[in-house]
C-alpha cells in the first residue's frame, strides 16, 4: 500500500534565517528582471542589431506590469539610436492635395519654422516697400516714359493729319472697355455721328460735308486700327518690361533671404521648397489687382509633426491605445455649415510610429489585433518602410476633398508583447510575420529556487521598495513573498517571476505594515495581503462551499459507495484559482451502447475531456487482457455539473469509477482523486494541484473532518506542492492525508482497500484480486452478448459512432 507525503514535503519552507541580510535596505536593488538571460540577451540583439525584420516579439510575459517590465528593461539596456530626424509638411504648389515632406536634422525644426515664418512675414509686410524704393521706381517710370514717347512718336502724325481733314480722335467708354473713335469736328468741337446725322437733317451741314467726312472716316480708320495694335504691343511690352524689373526685383530680394535659410538648412527638400514658394510670389503675388485673400504665413507656413532634441535619448513609445490613426496618424478638417472644408499641410498630425522614429515602439499585441485595420498598416508600414499617414484605400473614409501627403520613411523597432498562443497564431496566419519580427524574446514563467535565484528575488523586492518608496521589507516578509512565489509557479523547486502578482501582494503588505504603524515590513504582513488578496475574489468559492454545507450539492466525504469517486475540479476568479470536489458516476450493465460520455452526449464536453474517455476503451484493454470483445454498456457523469467540462484531470478518477461499477467493489468517498490516465495506466500530471487538494481540504472541514480523508495525486505533481500552513499542519496530526501515486492500480489499491492484480505469464489475474474480478463481469457481459447476438455492440465501435 503507498503511504502518504509527509508533512515536509507538502510545502516548502524559505527559512528566514538562511537570507544573507536583515531588510530589503541591506539588498543592492536588482535590474527590473531576474533569471531571464536568455531573453535578456534576445531583446539586447534585436535592439542593436540594425538588419531589415529584426522586430521583437516578446513572448511569455503575464500580468498587467509586463508593459512596465519591458519599458525598464530598455532603459537600463540603453539600446544605440538609428538617427533620427525632425519631419515637417510644407504646401505643395504643384500638387496641392499632396503637401510636401521636409526632413530636418533632430532638434532643427523650430528654428526652421521659425525662419520661414520671418521669410513669410517679410512677403507679407515688407516686400511691397521694397519694390517701391526709389531706384525701382526710377527704373519703371524710365521703361514707362520711353515706352509712352513711342507711341506719341506713332500717334503724333496721325493725329495731325486728322486735325487738317476736320476729324479728331476721342475715346469712348462701352461698358468696362474704352475703345478710341473718330468724330467729325463741327465750330471746334468733336460732333458724335448721331449728332452729325441729325446736322445734316437740320441743314446744318451740307450732303458734301458728310460725304467728305464718311470717305475720311473710313480711310484713317483703317489707319487707326493698325495705329490702336501697334499702340497695344507697345503698352504691352511696356507693361511686362515693368512687370520684369518688379519679378527680379521680387526674386533678388527673396534670393537673399531664401539663402541664409539654405546656409542653415542646407537640404534639397528645403530648397525646393523656398524656390517654390519664390516662384509663386513672382509669378501669383505681385499683382496689386489681385482680390483674392491670401495670407503668406499660412501659405507659406510649416508643420511639424516629429520632433526630437539632439540631446535627448532614444525615442522610446509606448501606445496603449494603438488604433489606426492614433498609430499612422490624422488629417484635421475645418468644417462650417455647409460641410467640410478643405484640409491643407497644416493640419497634418502624426501618430505614434512617426514618434517612434528612429527609435522603438512598444506595443500590446492583441491591442494592435483587437482595432480595424492597426495590424494591417503596421505590417505595411514596417515591411515598406514608408509611412501613409492617410492610406489611399482609406481616403473614402475622408470627407472629400482629402489630403494625400508625400509618404514618409521611416525606421523604427517595434516591440510586440504578447502571450505563445497569439505568436503562434500570427506566425501561421500572417506571411509577413516571420520575416518582420525576426527576433524572439521568450521569457520563461519561472526561476530556480537555488541561493542565487533566492539572492536576486530579494534585489527585485529591493527594487520594488525603492521605485514605489514603500516600507523596505525584513528577511521573514522576503522569505514570505519567496514561498508565495513558489506557490504561484508550482513547479518543483521554482518561483515565479511574474512580477505583476508579486508586486501587487508586495505593495499591499506594505500597506498593511504602515497602516500598523510598523517601520518593516514583516512576514505576517505578507500573510494577511495574500489572505485578504483571495478573500476579494472567493465569492464562487464560498458559495459552492455554502451548496455544500446545506446539502444543495452533494458530495460525501465518508463511507464507500460503488461506482462513485469525487474528481476534483478547478475554477478560475481573475488571477485567483480554485479547487472542489465534483462527484463522478459510473454505471455498467448488458448491452450494446459502449461507453457513454453523458457530458459529450450533452455536448457539454471539451475536445481534451472527450479525447480521455476515448483513451479509457484503450486503457481497459490494457488492463483487462480478455481473449474477447468488450461488451456493456457504461455510462460516466459529472453529477450537478450544468456547464462545460474539459481538461483530462478527471480521467484516473473516471477509470476508477468504472472499475468500481465493473466489479461492483465500493471507493472511499473520504478520498478525492485527481490525474490524467494513459493508455498503459500510467498517472499524469495535471494544474492547480494545491488548489484541488486545498478544495477537497475545506470540504471536508464543512462537512466534517473525520480522520480519515485525503486526496490522490499523480507522483509527477508531488514536488509542485505548496500547499497552506493549515493543510500542511492537518496533515501532520494525521487528520489528512496527500497520497502519490504512479500507476492506476496504486490508485485503485488506495481507494478500494484490495489487491488489484498483476497480470501473470499469460495475460491472467490471480483469483480473488479486483482486476481479476474485473475480467469475469467482463466475460459475463461478453456471454450475455452472445446469448443476444442482436444486441452486441464492442467499445471501439461505438468510438466511433460517437466521432460520427
Amino acid at each position: 500500500m503507498i503511504e502518504p507525503l509527509s508533512a515536509d514535503k507538502l510545502r516548502w519552507i524559505c527559512d528566514p534565517a538562511s537570507l544573507p541580510f536583515e531588510t530589503t535596505a541591506d539588498v543592492d536593488p536588482l535590474p527590473a528582471v531576474i533569471g531571464q538571460d536568455s531573453a535578456v540577451e534576445a531583446l539586447k540583439f534585436g535592439l542593436e542589431c540594425s538588419a531589415a525584420g529584426q522586430n521583437i516579439f516578446v513572448r511569455g510575459l503575464t500580468g498587467t506590469g509586463r508593459m512596465r517590465l519591458v519599458r525598464r528593461m530598455l532603459e537600463e539596456l540603453r539600446p544605440t539610436c538609428h538617427v533620427k530626424h525632425d519631419l515637417c509638411y510644407v504646401h505643395n504648389f504643384t500638387e496641392v492635395d499632396r503637401p510636401r515632406l521636409v526632413t530636418l536634422p533632430a532638434g532643427r525644426a523650430r528654428t526652421f519654422r521659425r525662419s520661414v515664418h520671418q521669410f513669410a512675414e517679410f512677403i507679407r509686410d515688407g516686400l511691397a516697400e521694397a519694390l517701391n524704393a526709389d531706384a525701382v521706381k526710377a527704373r519703371r517710370e524710365a521703361i514707362e516714359r520711353i515706352g509712352n514717347d513711342r507711341i506719341e512718336k506713332i500717334t503724333e502724325p496721325f493725329e495731325s493729319a486728322l486735325k487738317e481733314a476736320g476729324l479728331a480722335l476721342v475715346s469712348v467708354q462701352l461698358g468696362p472697355v474704352a475703345q478710341t473713335a473718330i468724330f467729325p469736328v463741327v465750330d471746334g468741337k468733336p460732333v458724335p455721328p448721331e449728332e452729325y446725322e441729325d446736322l445734316r437733317d437740320s441743314g446744318g451741314i451740307t450732303d458734301e460735308q458728310h460725304s467728305t467726312f464718311e470717305t475720311n472716316r473710313e480711310t484713317y480708320q483703317r489707319q487707326l486700327e493698325g495705329i490702336t495694335g501697334d499702340v497695344r504691343k507697345i503698352r504691352r511690352r511696356t507693361a511686362m518690361a515693368v512687370h520684369s524689373v518688379i519679378e527680379g526685383t521680387a526674386r533678388s530680394i527673396l534670393d537673399e533671404i531664401a539663402r541664409d535659410i539654405l546656409v542653415e538648412f542646407p537640404g534639397e527638400d528645403v530648397r525646393r521648397f523656398l524656390s517654390e514658394v519664390i516662384d509663386d510670389v513672382a509669378e501669383n503675388r505681385l499683382d496689386a489687382s489681385d482680390k483674392e485673400p491670401f495670407d503668406p504665413i499660412r501659405t507659406y507656413g510649416v508643420n511639424i509633426v516629429v520632433e526630437h532634441n539632439e540631446d535627448d535619448a532614444c525615442p522610446l513609445v509606448v501606445d496603449n491605445t494603438p488604433t489606426l490613426n492614433n498609430l499612422l496618424g490624422t488629417i484635421d478638417r475645418e468644417w462650417s455649415q455647409r460641410g467640410p472644408g478643405l484640409s491643407d499641410y497644416s493640419m497634418i498630425r502624426g501618430g505614434s510610429l512617426l514618434s517612434a522614429d528612429g527609435g522603438y515602439l512598444i506595443l500590446e499585441a492583441r491591442d494592435v489585433l483587437g482595432e480595424p485595420a492597426a495590424w494591417k498598416y503596421l505590417m505595411r508600414t514596417l515591411r515598406t518602410g514608408e509611412l501613409e499617414i492617410v492610406p489611399s484605400e482609406f481616403g473614402a473614409l475622408y470627407a472629400a476633398p482629402s489630403l494625400k501627403p508625400e509618404p514618409i520613411p521611416t525606421r523604427v523597432r517595434v516591440i510586440l508583447i504578447g502571450d505563445a498562443d497569439l505568436y503562434y497564431m500570427l506566425d501561421a496566419y500572417d506571411p509577413d510575420f516571420s520575416n518582420l519580427f525576426k527576433v524572439l524574446a521568450d521569457f520563461e514563467s519561472d526561476l530556480p529556487r537555488e541561493p542565487e535565484g533566492v539572492q536576486q528575488y530579494a534585489g527585485a523586492i529591493a527594487r520594488m521598495a525603492n521605485d514605489d518608496r514603500l516600507l523596505h521589507f525584513d528577511r521573514t516578509a522576503v522569505a514570505a513573498l519567496l514561498e508565495h512565489g513558489a506557490r504561484i509557479a508550482a513547479r518543483r523547486g521554482k518561483v515565479t517571476t511574474r512580477a505583476g502578482r508579486i508586486v501587487d501582494i508586495g505593495e499591499e503588505a506594505a500597506f498593511l505594515a504602515k497602516q500598523a504603524g510598523g517601520e518593516l515590513v514583516l512576514a505576517e504582513h505578507v500573510l494577511s495581503a495574500v489572505r485578504r488578496t483571495k478573500e476579494r475574489a472567493e465569492l464562487p468559492s464560498r458559495r459552492f462551499r455554502d451548496y455544500l454545507r446545506d446539502g444543495t450539492i452533494q458530495v460525501q466525504t465518508e463511507g464507500s459507495v460503488v461506482g462513485q469517486i469525487n474528481g476534483l475540479a478547478v475554477i478560475n476568479a481573475g488571477m485567483l484559482t480554485y479547487g472542489f470536489p465534483a462527484r463522478i458516476t459510473a454505471s455498467i450493465g448488458a448491452g450494446s451502447a459502449g461507453i457513454i460520455n453523458i457530458e459529450g452526449q450533452a455536448s457539454l464536453s471539451g475536445n481534451i475531456h472527450t479525447k480521455g474517455i476515448h483513451i479509457l476503451a484503450g486503457l481497459l484493454r490494457n488492463l483487462l487482457r480478455l481473449d474477447h470483445p468488450l461488451a456493456f454498456s457504461a455510462s460516466l457523469a459529472f453529477e450537478q455539473s450544468y456547464g462545460g467540462i474539459d481538461g483530462d484531470s478527471a480521467s484516473c478518477a473516471e477509470i476508477c469509477c468504472l472499475m468500481s461499477a465493473l466489479t461492483n467493489v465500493p471507493l472511499r468517498q473520504d478520498v478525492a482523486i485527481t490525474g490524467a490516465i494513459d493508455q498503459m495506466g500510467h498517472v499524469q500530471a495535471i494544474g492547480g494541484v494545491n488548489e484541488k487538494i486545498e478544495g477537497f481540504f475545506d470540504t471536508c472541514v464543512d462537512i466534517g473532518l473525520s480522520g480519515t480523508q485525503g486526496v490522490i495525486i499523480p507522483h509527477a505533481n508531488a514536488g509542485d506542492l505548496m500547499l497552506r500552513h493549515d493543510v500542511v499542519e492537518a496533515c501532520r496530526e494525521g487528520k489528512f492525508r496527500v497520497w502519490a501515486v504512479q500507476t492506476v492500480r496504486d490508485a485503485l489499491a488506495i481507494l478500494t482497500g484490495r489487491e488489484v492484480g498483476e497480470p501473470d505469464d499469460d495475460s491472467n489475474y490471480a483469483e480473488g484480486t479486483l482486476l481479476g474480478d474485473a475480467v469475469l463481469k467482463a466475460t459475463e457481459y461478453w456471454v450475455m452478448s452472445l446469448q443476444n447476438p442482436g444486441t452486441y455492440f464492442s467499445v471501439e465501435e461505438e468510438e466511433s459512432s460517437e466521432d460520427d
